[in-house]
């Protein structure tokens, strides 16, 4: 019979694991056998759970463990000590104790529901705290989410012009309170709305008017990237970049201090939206990821269930990351998916519900703030459902590789100049670095419509299917509209569209190579929104074509008769959607996340096989020519030590070529009753180890369990505090029975630490296959693994030592794994 005893409110409480048809009541102090042994006090019943022992027991030591990696542990007189279960910044977590400690604390709580309301009231609110905390989230995420929407259009407006009657209305919502028509929105002649120009006196057109609206772009661009890059330099530095590579590494189980913290939050906020309206060559859906992670954190805090529990908190962060993406994009559905595939690193069932939930709350919060003033929660909705021709998958297809070779010569590109960044004096200069590329896609920027307007609207300018108040050169064909209820026929292009072509092909280019220097700089900015322009500039550039096509040849085998009749058989909006999928999927490799955040994000659903099929080819593609994601490249880049479990371990090793120590090098490690404080704080001293494995004694080998530095820390720490008489030469037992030698008269009293001590560490024997610890390491979570030979210990193979081996065999340099 195994078990574990609990100090908790002055009682003892014991868990029986290997027999759990076994429960000791107390019967008073009459003995009991069990399993051959003598107990005083206790009597055998059914039923697994926590046995409350009021009175003296005897146990002997064959037949029981006094403690368990997942139980609080306590000082040597009993009392807790502070800061147990508790990690340094930049660790790995030990998933199996934390999640241990919270089934021990919901077991005691279940036990305790039938003493009193009290009891009962406790249990119900810990049942509920889970889906009160995502409804929190979900909540201040679409909040969140609204404001940050509502400002980032207002300053992106604001290069441009001002509403004099009421300056805190952007461009649209100002030419809307005038109760013009929607085609005199388009072309710009909203008489409420002043050009910069205007305002200074001069008229709306001209050369003066032309030179005073670039003047101004450049200089609140500049404004507004300046403060951006201070403000994240001041105050948060963690508020740069996109953060889910951060993300997915803290969800693996990574400590990053202040990652998620409430300055993180503020700074990320205000600084997404300066970086947004600056017309830098980024996105705010990204981070939006990073900011419901943050206010996840925070507010999990209020629920010590969480709060307290790293393993239990990281639930609520996947919920958070799926109301990041349900915010971002309006899909709460490839919200959940998204942070099922690409972020979340344990997702059982429970946090998928709760996932849902709060992407749910999050969406309708956002959709009742309505920051874009329609009916809908996205700026890309498409009215058009026209069905498309078997054929176009051809196109499709087609696009996808495209798609998937841009995303891999944009990572390589984003990559080296990144690592640039990191090893020269560049990175000393954050903020030079963000103006010089301000100035610079300001100056190139403006005088291109299709670069000057925000990116934003740049999409959904490419996802419309053109008609009778789409007045753009895009939409310049020969057409002769003299009923606006009239159907749209095939018609050929005009002037306008061959000149959109080309001014689209040099915003692709300016685009891409600026991104690819823009992300990662220090300030908050995403990638999503970029990728999707690429893909979007070259969807529409071949759905033209297709379009042409059909108009000359309608009759051709492969439009299959649809076209013959002069009808609109060809969308090229439906190609850029697809086209801004392949570049998306590319860059990030999502999948089944992708094509559901597209359908949601525009409404086509009926278009699902096409951005499947583009999908999956840019995936091919991309993982042909390059093995990583954005997101993981820049985990490798930055040597966290995540553990991808989408990727298989093909080498054939043994534990023994992994562990550490080498042959012939020696093995740090505590004895369990020969050790005096002295010699355990010069052991400390000496190593920088995370943890010690406890062993019988130096000539035996004998696994006893293993202890963490942190616990040692403390447990010594508090010691020094409470325990009068300690002295150097105190011995430390890791047992409760006493040293096979009885002390001297004058020795001190022995310390007692064994309630630190892990009686149960995960082991395996050095013939043990290096890919059976891979899994073990990805699904168990494992901080580390002991290595014994005949029940002798002969090292430790820790996630640090299994990512420097994996760099090893893959010929990269295994010193960048940084942290452990």
């Amino acid at each position: 019979m195994w078990g574990a005893v609990r100090r908790l409110r002055g009682q003892d409480y014991v868990l029986v694991h290997e027999q759990p048809e076994l429960r000791l009541q107390d019967h008073g102090m009459h003995g009991n056998t069990v399993n051959g042994n003598q107990h005083r006090g206790f009597s055998v019943s059914s039923d697994d759970d926590m046995i409350d022992i009021t009175t003296t027991g005897t146990v002997t030591e064959r037949s029981i463990h006094y403690d368990d990696p997942g139980v609080s542990h306590f000082a040597a007189d009993g009392d807790e000590i502070p800061g147990i279960g508790q990690y340094e910044d930049f660790h790995t977590i030990d998933w199996q104790r934390d999640i241990a400690r919270d089934r021990m604390r919901h077991r005691y709580i279940v036990k305790r529901k039938q003493n009193s309301l009290f009891d009962l009231v406790k249990g119900a609110h810990d049942a509920w705290s889970g889906w009160v905390c995502v409804l929190l989230v979900g909540v201040t995420t679409g909040v969140f989410a609204g404001v940050i929407d509502i400002g980032a259009s207002w300053m992106s407006d604001l290069k441009h012009g001002i509403c004099p009657e009421a300056f805190w209305l952007n461009r649209e919502q100002c030419c809307w309170s005038s109760n013009e028509t929607t085609l005199s929105f388009d072309i710009g002649n909203c008489s409420q709305w002043l050009n910069w120009s205007e305002v200074l006196g001069q008229s709306r057109e001209g050369a003066g008017a032309y030179i005073i609206g670039y003047l101004m772009y450049v200089a609140w661009a500049l404004l507004f990237a300046s403060l951006a890059a201070a403000l994240v330099r001041m105050f948060a530095p963690y508020a740069c970049g996109s953060g889910i590579p951060e993300i997915k590494t803290i969800l693996s189980g990574f400590i990053i201090r202040g990652y998620l913290g409430k300055w993180t939050l503020i700074i990320k906020s205000v600084g997404l939206m300066l970086a947004v309206s600056a017309g830098l060559s980024l996105g705010k859906e990204g981070p939006m990821v990073h900011i419901a992670c943050c206010i996840g954190n925070i507010l999990s805090y209020l629920f010590p269930k969480y709060g307290r529990n790293e393993a239990k908190k990281r639930e609520i962060l996947s919920a958070a990351a799926a109301a990041g993406v349900s915010v971002a994009f309006g899909a709460p559905i490839g919200g959940v998916l998204f942070s099922l595939e690409e972020v979340s690193y344990y997702f059982p069932l429970k946090t998928l519900w709760r996932s849902f939930f709060c992407a749910l709350v999050a969406a309708f919060v956002l959709h009742s703030i309505n920051p874009f003033g329609n009916e809908h929660s996205v700026l890309f909705f498409v009215e058009y459902n026209n069905p498309w021709i078997f054929f176009e998958l051809v196109p499709f297809v087609g696009l996808g590789i495209i798609g998937g070779v841009i995303a891999a010569i944009f990572i390589r590109a984003n990559l080296y100049w990144c690592r640039y960044r990191k090893t020269s004096r560049l990175g000393q200069y954050p903020v030079t670095e963000v103006l010089v590329v301000t100035v610079v896609t300001a100056v190139i920027a403006y005088p291109n419509p299709y670069t000057r307007m925000s990116t934003s609207e740049l999409i959904y300018l490419l996802f419309r299917k053109c008609g009778v108040t789409n007045m753009d050169l895009i939409c310049d064909y020969n057409r002769n509209f003299t009923d606006v209820k009239s159907s749209i026929e095939l018609a050929p292009a005009g002037p306008g569209v061959y000149e959109a072509m080309w001014l689209l092909v040099l915003a692709l280019i300016f685009k891409l190579v600026l991104t690819v220097f823009t992300f990662g700089m220090k300030v908050p900015c995403g990638l999503f929104i970029p990728s999707l322009c690429f893909g979007a500039i070259i969807g529409r550039i071949v759905g033209v074509g297709m379009e042409q096509l059909a108009y000359n040849y309608p009759s051709i085998w492969l439009f299959s008769g649809e076209c013959s009749t002069g009808k609109d058989c060809i969308t090229p909006g439906l190609y850029s959607m697809v086209g801004a999928a392949a570049v998306l999927g590319g860059v990030t490799r999502m999948t089944v996340s992708l094509v559901v955040v597209m359908f949601e994000l525009t409404g086509g659903v009926r278009y699902i096989v096409p951005l499947m099929a583009a999908a999956m080819a840019s995936k091919w593609v991309g993982d042909a020519l390059g093995s990583h994601g954005i997101y993981d490249a820049h985990i490798n880049l930055n040597g966290y030590p995540f553990l991808d479990s989408k990727e298989e371990f093909a080498h054939t090793s043994l534990a023994a070529d992994v562990m550490q120590p080498k042959r012939n090098e020696t093995l740090s490690i505590l004895t369990q009753d020969s050790m005096t404080v002295e010699d355990v704080e010069t052991l400390m001293k000496e190593t920088e180890h995370n943890g010690f494995p406890v062993i019988v004694s130096r000539e035996s080998q004998y696994l006893v369990g293993f202890v963490l530095r942190r616990d040692l820390n403390l447990a010594l720490a508090q010691a020094r505090r409470a325990v009068e008489g300690l002295r150097p030469n105190s011995l430390v037992l890791f047992t409760s029975s006493s040293p096979q030698q009885p002390p001297e008269p004058s020795s001190p009293a022995p310390l007692v630490l064994k309630n630190i001590l892990d009686m149960a560490p995960i082991t395996i024997t050095d013939q043990t296959p290096m890919e059976t610890v891979v899994d073990m390491f990805r699904k168990l979570g494992l901080r580390q693994t002991l290595v014994t030979h005949n029940g002798r210990l002969l090292g430790v193979i820790t996630k640090k030592d299994v990512l420097r081996y994996i760099k090893q065999l893959d010929n990269e340099d295994p010193n960048t794994v940084l942290f452990n």
